[in-house]
């Protein structure tokens, strides 16, 4: 006799979802008992009884749709809800698309890297901010490193002056602590 119980282990609740509640309230589902209504061609109704509004938007073959809820009487307007909603999310996804997200992209060096190295991390960052991409170079000290943070501070300006015609600097750390950095943005982004 086994205690197989099948599913293969503990069984997993899913979290309730509520349904993503619409914005407006249409028709049925507004509460108040008066509105002031408003035409599809923008025209003021005046103060009108809900069940009033409801038949005019019924006859009208539209949706009675409360735009500003807080208003007193709450204001409504007469259109067709779906074409409205598929606007609105055009609307939101055209200002998605037209948003640009900087990211920053971080590179890591010492106060004792090498030319050759830093070259290849400067090479790095140019392509970093030709992409639009700020770019942060960090640097930590360990142990006693700390008494030579002006050794770091000054290779950062080495790589301030190589970059200059590209970029500017965007942010600087307090120039105390076991770590420092700044943060490069593009000439066009900066300004």
């Amino acid at each position: 006799m086994s205690n197989y119980r099948g599913g293969g282990g503990p069984r997993r609740r899913r979290k309730f979802q509520p349904e993503k509640e619409d914005t407006h309230r249409i028709n049925k589902r507004i509460k108040a008992p008066k509105v002031r209504l408003i035409s599809d061609d923008g025209e003021q109704l005046g103060i009108l009884i809900t069940t009033q509004a409801l038949s005019i938007a019924e006859e009208k073959e539209l949706d009675l749709v409360e735009v500003s809820p807080n208003a007193d009487p709450p204001v409504c307007k007469l259109m067709d809800y779906g074409k409205f909603k598929y606007r609105e999310q055009k609307k939101e996804a055209e200002a998605k698309k037209k948003r640009s997200e900087t990211t920053v992209k971080e590179l890591r060096i010492r106060y004792r890297t090498d030319v050759g190295d830093l070259e290849t991390k400067l090479k790095k960052a140019r392509e970093f901010l030709a992409e639009g991409d700020k770019v942060k170079f960090s640097m930590r000290f360990r142990g006693r490193e700390v008494m030579y943070t002006e050794l770091g501070i000054e290779k950062f300006n080495e790589i301030i002056e190589s970059l200059a015609d590209i970029a500017t600097v965007d942010e600087r750390s307090p120039e105390r602590g076991r770590q420092i950095y700044i943060v490069l943005a593009p000439q066009k982004q900066a300004a």
